[in-house]
């Protein structure tokens, strides 16, 4: 079996750069948008998801649109929840914290915000209903979310792997479970 090709297109620029950004729905810039609908364009796809937050559905519904495919909004595949640092300056948030967080946000969740088994789960249970050659619009927590399930990446590996703005990763998926899928593409 061939397995099916997943690809994963993170948001371009927002209004919000600078600040750590989950469930905040920062807009998207012109460029943002332009920047992923041209990373996009030719791609062999039967279907585009997208994260619910306009970041990642204002440049899907024209990718789907260019591709004639249809679109889906997801709300699993948003960003993790930062909780109170949501929409924040790195600068304002205590640096100890912010520097636990990122060595382990399983352990270490900012106040009232997401863990990132939380994360991992919502998007293993995206990811199983995905069947055909897809493109999912989405973030970049989301997008090393699936690579942990996928191929089995750990955490802080995850982080060893660019994904930019506009990045767009390509895996060959197969079905099962657990899925298991193979990195085919990283374009940056």
């Amino acid at each position: 079996m061939s397995g099916i090709v997943l690809h994963l297109l993170r948001h371009g620029v927002t209004e919000a750069e600078g600040r750590l950004i989950g469930r905040t729905d920062a807009q998207p810039l012109a460029e943002g948008v332009a920047a992923c609908v041209a990373r996009a364009a030719g791609l062999a796809v039967d279907a585009v998801v997208t994260s619910d937050l306009a970041r990642s559905f204002v440049p899907a519904r024209l990718i789907a649109a260019a591709l004639s495919c249809d679109v889906r909004e997801d709300a699993r595949w948003r960003e993790l929840d930062f909780g109170a640092w949501d929409g924040l300056g790195f600068d304002a948030i205590d640096a100890e914290a912010l520097a636990a967080f990122q060595a382990d946000p399983a352990r270490h969740i900012p106040p009232h915000g997401e863990a990132w088994p939380a994360l991992l789960a919502r998007v293993t249970e995206a990811l199983g209903t995905i069947d055909r050659s897809t493109l999912v619009v989405t973030h970049g927590g989301a997008m090393r979310a699936a690579l942990a399930t996928l191929c089995a990446i750990d955490f802080p590996q995850l982080w060893n792997i660019a994904l930019p703005h506009a990045a767009l990763l390509s895996l060959r998926v197969w079905p099962g479970t657990p899925r298991v899928g193979q990195i085919i593409g990283l374009v940056t």
